[in-house]
């Protein structure tokens, strides 16, 4: 959510943002919002000078009683009433319209940096650099799903008598290399100074909407039946919300913490072959990173966050790329964003493994995540990353590992996790 300051000083800037985001839709939103705040800060006028009326007229009664004259100070009394009631009226208008500027300005997006790449989609995001040579080996990489049945580590059919499609059993060595991927990004994360948190798997519905735009809400989250509760999505969900109506002190800035969860959400699997896969799912874990901190501090930690990415997958052996999200391809509250990408061997093409972005104040503004210091009180930024979500970074590791006799080589990196083992054979 942004600023209102903007609408009410240059309501052609946030029009401009619109239109780069491809949302002309939302152009009469502006507007809407300016002439509402206008009536706003008029009927807040009339309340100031009511209020003040009253003042006036009360200290006017003790006077008017002191000289025992009951009647006029009556009268008085009356007329107070009656301003008492016009300032409840206008108090109740003044809310009902701050309701409609919220719900307006919950939609408009937040203001891009001016390095984001103008586009319509993801298609048109913009690769910016890889790390790490590609390699497609001379011998054929099998479908991830056979691989993983051939090592007996998934069992998609039993997932299905129980919950349907979208969810799968990993078992044995698979599963113990699932869970040393998750270990292994906490201990990366751990060394890198970040905190480490395990969160709520369930969050009220004004951190929900405090953490993403109700496009995203309804595509992706679970509601608990009967309550206030939705399963997160990501824990990055519930590690802001852990803030909320929160004034921070400047010496515990930055706040930059990771945090492992299980993770839920809606999207069921793709059409075709990729429907037996992992790609798609409805449950899934995640080490996540966030960070809270000074609003001139922002792009510097996101740079450093989204080359943690790189770094971990580096270290598993797998060839990654940063890929710049365009304008269109950005969620209403983020103000800049990129995806980190996995090689894949099989498919001779990179494949989303995390997202990293900076959200400006558009959290902290929702949520009421402030700090108190020699400017005043203001909004922090916030910024999530993904260390690692795994099927889909189990799926990059076993492709790039993926050897010519079925086995998968275990990276070093994840070999104390694997108790010293270097490969998984086929069973």
């Amino acid at each position: 959510m942004i600023d209102i300051k903007l609408i009410r000083e240059n309501k052609e800037l946030v029009k401009e943002n619109i239109k780069k985001k491809f949302q002309d839709e939302k152009l009469p939103l502006v507007d809407e919002v300016f002439d509402l705040d206008k009536k706003v800060r008029e009927v807040q006028v009339k309340v100031d000078g009511l209020k003040a009326d009253k003042n006036r007229l009360s200290g006017e009664i003790g006077k008017l009683m002191k000289d025992g004259k009951k009647d006029e100070a009556s009268k008085i009394k009356e007329e107070i009433a009656k301003t008492a009631e016009e300032i409840s009226a206008l108090e109740e208008e003044q809310d009902n319209l701050s309701k409609e500027i919220r719900n307006r300005m919950m939609v408009i997006p937040q203001i891009i940096d001016d390095s984001v790449p103008i586009g319509h989609d993801d298609t048109e995001n913009v690769e910016v650099q890889k790390f790490g040579d590609p390699v497609v080996p001379d011998y054929d990489i099998p479908y991830h799903a056979d691989i993983l049945e051939a090592l007996g580590g998934l069992d998609k059919d039993a997932a299905g008598r129980t919950s349907g499609q979208g969810f799968y059993y990993l078992l044995g060595d698979v599963a113990r290399l699932h869970e040393a991927m998750i270990a292994y990004a906490r201990d990366f994360m751990i060394d890198h100074g970040f905190t480490y948190a395990i969160p709520p798997f369930m969050i009220h519905s004004d951190v929900v909407t405090g953490v993403m735009s109700f496009p995203e809400m309804e595509a992706m989250m679970y509601k608990i039946e009967g309550e206030d509760l939705y399963l997160i999505g990501t824990s990055e969900h519930s590690m802001i919300g852990k803030f909320k109506d929160q004034i921070i002190k400047k010496d515990e800035l930055p706040i930059h913490m990771t945090s492992y969860s299980p993770c839920f959400r809606k999207e069921g699997g793709s059409h075709g072959l990729e429907e037996r896969g992992l790609y798609r799912v409805h449950q899934f874990e995640k080490q996540e990173m966030i960070v809270i901190c000074e609003p001139e501090e922002s792009m510097e930690w996101y740079e450093k966050m989204w080359k943690l990415t790189v770094e971990l997958f580096r270290n598993f052996d797998i060839p990654v790329r940063q890929l710049e999200c365009c304008s269109g391809d950005l969620a209403d509250l983020k103000v800049k964003s990129c995806d980190i990408e996995a090689w894949s061997p099989r498919q001779k093409k990179y494949f989303e493994v995390g997202s990293c972005s900076n959200l400006g104040d558009a959290q902290a503004r929702r949520l009421g995540i402030r700090e108190k210091g020699e400017k005043g009180t203001y909004y922090l930024h916030t910024l999530n990353n993904t260390v690692v979500a795994t099927p889909r970074g189990l799926i990059a590791l076993i492709e790039n590992n993926y050897q010519e006799d079925g086995s998968i080589k275990i990276p070093k990196a994840l070999q104390p996790y694997m108790g010293g083992k270097e490969k998984i054979e086929v069973k």
